[in-house]
Formats: structure tokens, C-alpha cells, sequence
């Protein structure tokens, strides 16, 4: 049963919905890929406008809430990048540093169990699958377009589970 108290959820990604990866897909095209120096460069990314200004829209009627493929060991990095542009204060949820299952199954995972106690008002995500899935599930869904698509990370999201 949801908690009709408190304000619904706007859940929201942060690779390629919030923050621009662009600068560091050069880690993710090499073989192996480099990993370390992917997460490492996060702190770097510029916001994307469209993403950033939705969350600060979002925060009006919901409480917002970040559900990230990033592993935990990103943490302190995530929370200083999101306050340094001035996004809204919520919760992270993270994967495990050792979790590799796909995206979609992560997120989905957790969305399912924010929504036993909260109304999910939106999900934003960049994930096709991920979109699909919550679609699929009955969540509501805007699809996060506006960044540059990358072949290595959709591969990373979906079949190695690292982001």
C-alpha cells in the first residue's frame, strides 16, 4: 500500500540523463575496457540542460529520487557532482560494486520496491530497455534523448552491467 502522505517519486537516472558521458567514452571503446578510469572521470561530466531542468521541475510536486547503474563505490563522487549542479537533494540508489546483471534488471528491481510503499510519478532514463521494461511493469516513462548515444555504453548497460 502506498503512502498517499508524502509526495510521489520522480526517479531519475544519471548517465546520459543527468550528466553527459561524452568525455568519457574514450574508456569504454578500449579493449579491455577501462573501467577504473570510466567511473573515475564521472566528476567531470557536464550536466545536460534538458535532464537537469526536469529534475528541478520534477522537485516542485515530487520528491526526487536518483536510481543510478553506477556501483556504490561512486558514491561520494555522484552525491558532490549532483549537488555542484544544484539538482534537487534525494536519495541515491546504487548498484552493488559487485552487481553485473543488466540495467533493466536492477532498476526495475528497485523500482518494484520503491513503488510497494510510494507512487512512482515518472522514471527518466536513457536505457531503451530499461524504458521498456518499466513501461512493461506499468511505471511512467520519459525516455532521456537528449544526450549523445553510445554503442559502448548501451553494451555496458545490458550485457556486462556496469553502468
Amino acid at each position: 500500500m502506498t503512502d498517499t502522505a508524502k509526495p510521489p517519486l520522480a526517479v531519475f537516472d544519471l548517465d546520459n540523463t543527468l550528466s553527459d558521458t561524452a568525455h568519457r567514452q574514450k574508456y569504454l571503446e578500449r579493449r579491455p575496457r577501462d573501467w577504473d578510469a570510466f567511473f573515475a572521470a564521472a566528476p567531470q561530466d557536464p550536466p545536460l540542460p534538458e535532464g537537469v531542468a526536469l529534475a528541478r521541475e520534477s522537485a516542485e510536486e515530487c520528491e526526487v529520487v536518483y536510481l543510478t547503474g553506477r556501483p556504490e563505490r561512486c558514491r561520494r563522487d555522484t552525491l558532490d557532482w549532483l549537488a555542484a549542479h544544484g539538482l534537487p537533494e534525494g536519495r541515491v540508489y546504487m548498484r552493488r560494486n559487485d552487481d553485473r546483471r543488466p540495467a533493466r534488471h536492477t532498476k526495475l528491481a528497485i523500482l518494484r520496491r520503491l513503488a510497494r510503499t510510494r507512487e512512482i510519478h515518472v522514471l527518466v532514463d536513457d536505457d531503451e530497455l530499461v524504458c521498456e521494461d518499466a513501461e512493461r511493469a506499468g511505471f511512467t516513462v520519459v525516455r532521456a534523448r537528449w544526450a549523445t548515444p553510445s554503442a559502448d555504453l548501451k553494451v555496458a548497460q545490458e550485457r556486462e552491467g556496469r553502468t
